[in-house]
């Protein structure tokens, strides 16, 4: 089915877009090469949508097609100056090396340790103690305990722990049981959730209230916080009616047991526990240190390497294949932003000439769609200078759509809506970082992310936009 019928559809579509004239595509300037990654966008997405071939392989291929089509370094008969922005070559293959793939490694390298010496149980039982022993209580502690986390440090780096608590949990159910799943996706959908509780919490905020007070409406830390946390507790509630709804518990109880063989305490066990301690508390405190939880993360690399507790056996147990996933999304990325065709589709809107509730809808839309591709710190920082011009222009006094605007919150409702819009936005497993670690436990299927996701995606957007320009606007 998949061979005979999904990929020559895929193909043809594909082979259609890189066909026709730009002309058809109706945005003035577009150049080939920027019709080549519309193309190559969208076989990307039905492929990962379809699963036509496993993740990864359709990353790789992402990477090599980038490469040889919009590279400065590709075919010489495709890859010319005049055909448009070509990308470097090296910010292609960089992708495989980018910080966030060394967080990745460092939250594997946690997992595999904690696993291996029983640290995993006892944190899980430790955290989730409060919530007792019933799943889906166990997984209403698992959404809650990740987005506390996320409100204050990376989403990345949280998602990344919690992959070492999850294993124990997992191992504790029944290998048919579809609340596994839910489980698994408590991770990204968390930890996404969370991080928009805080201006700290995840990048699109800082940006945020950067533009905000660079246009004279400074929003405090605690002001953000008030405003969001309520919308991301009511979130995190529909979220863990929806997991139970699409994944039911079969099991009754959950129930923690440390095995026999890792009770046994030696000073390989205790610099594990340190060393774990360390990196989680320098991931917590990055605003007072400095030091990006993406060098954090390589922290436990080197010393667990360098005492000899983490062999080249264990190496083998790293999932390598979600790193290449990964890989690939960042250089579709940055073949969006190289080629300059995420700003030509963003200025290809006519803002300016909308209606305010038309421009917020839109604009939301917009920084949705793009965030499930592209990093959503990215996203921002391209659709938030634009907007917040747009933003101030309707709040002239003398603008003709002054009241309606200012009725709806002004620059700063409009602008921490994208910021949310962003954040909301986990389709598929190369869309977030958790969305690929929640991947990486092998029991999450695109499809199962797909539909969580459209679902979370279509609410926050719908009720982000009430909650932030009726509900509870920002003053």
């Amino acid at each position: 089915m998949k061979y005979c019928v999904l990929l020559p559809i895929v193909l043809i579509v594909t082979i259609f877009l890189l066909a026709v004239p730009t002309s058809f595509f109706g945005i003035d300037d577009l150049t080939a090469v920027q019709q080549r990654v519309i193309a190559l966008f969208v076989f990307a997405a039905l492929m990962w949508m379809f699963e036509i071939v496993p993740n990864w392989t359709t990353s790789l291929l992402v990477i090599v097609l980038s490469l040889l089509t919009v590279s400065d370094k590709g075919l010489g008969f495709l890859c010319k100056p005049e055909y448009g922005t070509l990308v470097n070559y090296k910010s292609l293959m960089s992708a495989f090396a980018d910080p966030v793939i060394m967080l990745f490694l460092g939250g594997f390298v946690l997992a595999i340790m904690a696993s291996k010496y029983g640290l995993d149980v006892t944190l899980a039982r430790v955290l989730l103690k409060p919530f007792g022993k019933k799943p889906k209580m166990v997984l209403l502690g698992f959404l809650i305990v990740i987005a506390v986390f996320s409100m204050f440090m990376s989403n990345t780096a949280t998602a990344a722990m919690m992959l070492a608590l999850l294993a124990p949990v997992l191992a504790s159910l029944p290998k048919d049981d579809k609340g596994r799943v839910g489980l698994a996706l408590s991770i990204p959908v968390a930890a996404n959730l969370g991080g928009i509780g805080t201006t700290i919490g995840t990048p699109p905020n800082a940006t945020a209230v950067r533009f905000l007070g660079e246009a004279g409406h400074e929003v405090a830390f605690d002001t953000w916080a008030i405003h969001m946390i309520p919308f991301v507790i009511i979130m995190i509630v529909i979220a863990w009616f929806l997991l139970q709804f699409f994944f039911p518990f079969k099991a009754k109880e959950i129930n923690l047991r440390i095995p026999e063989s890792d009770r046994k305490k030696d000073w390989k066990t205790t610099v594990v526990w340190i060393t774990f301690a360390a990196t989680i508390l320098l991931w917590a405190t990055e605003q007072l240190t400095g030091i990006n939880s993406n060098i954090v993360a390589l922290i436990p690399l080197g010393v667990l390497t360098c005492t000899g507790i983490f062999t080249k056996e264990d190496i083998k147990e790293i999932n390598w294949t979600v790193l290449w996933l990964v890989a690939g999304g960042f250089a579709l990325g940055t073949a969006l932003q190289g080629t300059g065709l995420a700003e030509v589709l963003i200025k290809a809107i006519p803002f300016g000439s909308m209606s305010v509730v038309v421009v917020l809808v839109i604009a939301g839309i917009v920084c949705y769609f793009l965030s499930n591709f592209i990093s959503n710190s990215a996203t921002a920082s391209l659709l938030i200078p634009i907007l917040i011009v747009v933003a101030e222009g309707m709040a002239d006094p003398a603008a003709a759509n002054n009241a309606s605007f200012m009725a709806l919150g002004g620059s700063p409702a409009m602008i921490v809506f994208i910021a949310t819009c962003a954040s909301v936005a986990m389709l598929f497993p190369i869309s977030t970082p958790p969305n690929a670690i929640a991947s990486s436990t092998g029991l999450v299927e695109t499809k199962d992310m797909l539909k969580v996701g459209i679902i979370i995606g279509a609410i926050g957007l719908v009720f982000g936009f009430f909650w932030l320009t009726k509900i509870f606007p920002f003053a």
